[in-house]
């Protein structure tokens, strides 16, 4: 029994050791554990204020984006209701071709005058599809070439100047 009683003073004894060199341990490093504590909660209100910082600066570049998408987005309605504009404008313009072509050759099957006005359609298309500038800028000089020569037949048939009954210089384009 002596011997279990020594045994508990002694763990009691180790037990008390423990706890004064811990409380010693705490009450040495007492300031310093404070200095930590409050570098970390200035660490940690540092971090959330450039969050926030961060966060605003965000906001404001996606104001700036959309801002510059909604401005572009209306130029480019605005600028393909033009586009549509001008697609009207010339398809009116290969009609009145086409009206011009069957008045002044009377005597020219109809499927003739179609022909030429769907070439001058067929150009037409070629140009306003073509994604490559010099591209475009080629189909609209064929567009050109063709819708002057087919003036030009005309207005010779029409003056009586013409030698052959069919828009010649046209047909020729057609078949190149």
């Amino acid at each position: 029994m002596m011997l279990l009683k020594n045994w508990l003073s002694q763990f009691m004894e180790l037990l008390h050791s423990v706890k004064d060199e811990n409380l010693q341990w705490q009450n040495k490093n007492q300031a310093q554990q404070t200095k930590l504590k409050h570098a970390k909660i200035l660490a940690e209100n540092a971090l959330a204020a450039k969050l926030k910082m961060k966060s605003v600066q965000l906001e404001h570049e996606i104001s700036l984006l959309k801002i510059r998408h909604d401005s572009e987005l209306s130029m480019f309605k605005t600028k393909c209701n033009q586009d549509i504009k001008d697609y009207e404008q010339y398809l009116n313009a290969l009609d009145k071709l086409k009206k011009s072509i069957q008045s002044s050759y009377t005597h020219l099957p109809e499927a003739v005058a179609f022909t030429i006005h769907h070439h001058a359609k067929y150009l037409l298309n070629k140009m306003w599809e073509a994604e490559d500038m010099q591209q475009k800028m080629n189909y609209e000089m064929q567009l050109i070439t063709f819708m002057t020569t087919v003036h030009e037949d005309a207005k010779l048939q029409l003056e009586g100047l013409a030698t052959k009954p069919l828009p010649e210089n046209t047909l020729k384009l057609i078949q190149q």
